[in-house]
Order: C-alpha cells, then structure tokens, then sequence
C-alpha cells in the first residue's frame, strides 16, 4: 500500500455510492412443483451484502498487489482476475458468492437459495404489489420468493436487512475520512444520526419480516410450516485496545486497512453494533420469529484485529489465523470498494455454520460465537 494517505480517499468516498452498480439478471426460475411445500426442501437467504456473500472473493487480506495477492484472491485465474468465479452471474452486483452464509451451511437442505444483494435496502424486499423496488436489474426479493415457495418445500429463510437503510456505508466512509483528512471523532455525530433513523429501519424491517410471511402465506403455508431467521450484524472492526496497530501513524491506514480513530472503533463496537443487534432482536420478537445474533461472530477475527495476522509469503491464509473481514484498500487496486468491511470467504464460511447450528435449532434465540484458534467448525451457539 502507498504511504501517501489522500490516495485512500478514493476507496472511502466510494463507499457511500457503492451500491450503485450494473444492472445483472434475476436468477433462472426453477421448475414448478406439483403443490406449494411439496418440492424439494429450501433454505432461502434474503436481504443485503452481509447474507448475499459480498467479500467473498477474498480470504484473508494481503499487502501483495500482484498475482494472487499472496493466495488471497480467489478471482485470479493464472493471467488475470475474474470476479466471476466467485460471484457467478452477478458479479460487479448483489456479489452472491459461493461462500455466501446461505451457501456455506452445508447440506441442510436439498436446495440453498440466494436471494440476497450487496447494497439492498428494505424496499428492494417488499413486493412491487406493495410499493416495493426492483434492484439492480431484479424484481423484488419478495416476488423472488414467492416463485421459490411454489416449487419448493422452504423450510427457513434468514434475513438481513436494515444496515444498508441506517447508512453503514455513509457511517464507515465518514468514520474513515474524519482519521485521514480531518482528524477528528465521528461517533458523536453519528449517534445522533443513527438515534434519529433507527426508528423508522426497524418499522421497515418489520415490514419486510410481514411481506415474507405474506408471501408465504399466498404460497399455501402455515406459520409452522418454515421458520424465519432474522440476524443481526457481525462488527468488522475491533475494540482499540484489541488492534494491532498504534492510533498515530499511517499504520492502520496504509498497513492495515482499519483507519479509525480508538473512540470512534470503540463506539463501533460496543455501541453501534449492539444498538443495532438490540433493535433487530426486538423486532425479531414482536414478529415472532427467530433472531440469530451475529455481534460477536468476527471476535478477534476482525480487520486489524491483535489476534489474527495478515497474510505474508511466511503467513499463508488459512482459517486459523487470518483476518475474517475485508479491509479498506487504501489505493483500490484489490477488488471493489464495496467489498470493504465484509466478512470475507472465511467470515462467511464461520456465518453459514451459525446458520446450520440455528437450523438444528427450531425455537429460541442465540448468539454465534468463534473458538479463538479454530475456523468455521468452532463456532457454537449461546442462548440470546
């Protein structure tokens, strides 16, 4: 990474506009079933970038700008990169990877379905019937499922939604310019921002859990007959005193790819994560349905994060010790902006086992955790 700091504005003023790239295809309907719940059985992901699989691409993070960035970057072909080997159809749009949450459960049912796409908000689930929006060339993920739930017997479906309606991506880019540019605090502003919105996302998230269930119920299901999974947000930074590098210096913007000041990754972590996790929680109650909390997922897994490494010639990228989440590239020259703050391919791989664990579980809430020093089968489930 260079030293000089405003080419890492690029890369974070890009965050806020992200989610608006090329148009892709909805994906191939399948064929229809005899009767609703009588094809084969389905577990449906649903909602923005964190279930869609965005950073997938990536496992581990690498200051090694050529090749295969030290064995990181899934997309290098042997000549060049291609995004859709991971990605598949819709590659430079939702980023439905092939370690997506949904996709790296394991056979827990007969089909793993991926609705989900990176930048969608609430009114890109809600039927177009009901004043929902289509989505980077997509009918809305409502309509999507309803053609599932007719050829399919859907047993859950997860959903994660209301980060990309609170404006994460807003939050994190002016979180990162106020360390490199104005050197000084965003939490406080941000609060007030978020305390002013949070009302009005989680009224929209209920509205989304209402539109699945009325999908389903036009599909010919009973409440008892499938089950949905509302999650929380894992955080992709770490606490301060849990980063590697020092609060001054260029380290953690140029090295690390974590530029943020101690108070504002704090807030981050022990604030924002938790407000949000809290709200969902409750809307996941009022709704009736399960709530899977992702907030401490990433612990010590995180980008800059004291207890996992950067991958090296010496350090190879490996579950155990890598990063989980995709860092800020300061010069934009690994992958897209958008891919930043992610789980990355072994995040997800840890989030789609917490998702096989919730699926074994058919009632109560629960947090999924990691076991420091292991990969995707350490991760276990406490009550929450």
């Amino acid at each position: 990474m260079s030293s000089t700091p405003h080419r890492a504005l690029r890369a974070l003023l890009a965050l806020c506009t992200a989610a608006g790239l090329a148009s892709v295809a909805a994906p191939s309907a399948h064929a229809a079933a005899s009767s609703p719940g009588t094809g084969p059985t389905a577990v449906v992901a649903m909602g923005d970038s964190y279930i869609s699989g965005e950073a997938g691409r990536w496992l581990g993070n690498s200051l090694t700008n050529s090749g295969n960035r030290t064995g990181t970057d899934r997309a290098w072909t042997g000549s060049g990169y291609d995004p859709s080997r991971v990605y598949g159809a819709t590659a430079g749009g939702c980023h439905r990877s092939d370690t997506s949450e949904v996709k790296s459960a394991g056979p827990i049912a007969s089909s793993l379905i991926n609705l989900a796409c990176s930048g969608a908000t609430t009114k890109n689930v809600v039927r177009a019937s009901q004043g929902g929006q289509a989505y980077k060339g997509e009918a809305p993920q409502a309509d999507q499922l309803a053609a599932v739930a007719a050829s399919h017997d859907v047993e859950l479906i997860a959903l994660s939604i209301g980060g990309n309606d609170l404006g994460f991506a807003d939050i994190i880019a002016t979180c990162a310019k106020d360390y490199i540019v104005w050197y000084s605090y965003c939490h406080d502003d941000q609060q007030t921002e978020v305390d002013a919105r949070i009302d009005g996302v989680m009224a929209d998230v209920g509205r989304s859990v209402d539109e699945i269930r009325a999908v389903m119920t036009g599909a010919g299901y009973s409440s008892s007959d499938y089950r949905i999974v509302l999650q929380s947000y894992p955080s992709p930074i770490p606490r301060a005193a849990e980063n590697r590098y020092a609060e001054s210096g260029w380290a953690r913007t140029n090295t690390g790819g974590c530029p943020f000041w101690n108070a504002d990754a704090d807030w981050a972590r022990d604030s924002l994560v938790p407000q949000l996790a809290n709200r969902l929680k409750g809307v996941a109650a009022a709704k009736g349905v399960q709530f899977m909390d992702l907030r401490d997922a990433l612990q010590g897994r995180e980008v800059c994060a004291k207890a996992s490494k950067q991958v090296t010639s010496t350090v190879p990228a490996s579950a155990t010790t890598s990063e989980w989440a995709r860092w800020i590239d300061s010069q934009s020259t690994q992958g897209l902006v958008q891919e930043s703050m992610h789980p990355n391919a072994y995040g997800q791989q840890a989030l789609g086992r917490c998702l096989a664990l919730v699926h074994a579980r058919p009632t109560g809430n629960h947090s999924c955790k990691n076991t420091a020093g292991s990969g995707a089968s350490g991760m276990y489930l406490t009550a929450g």
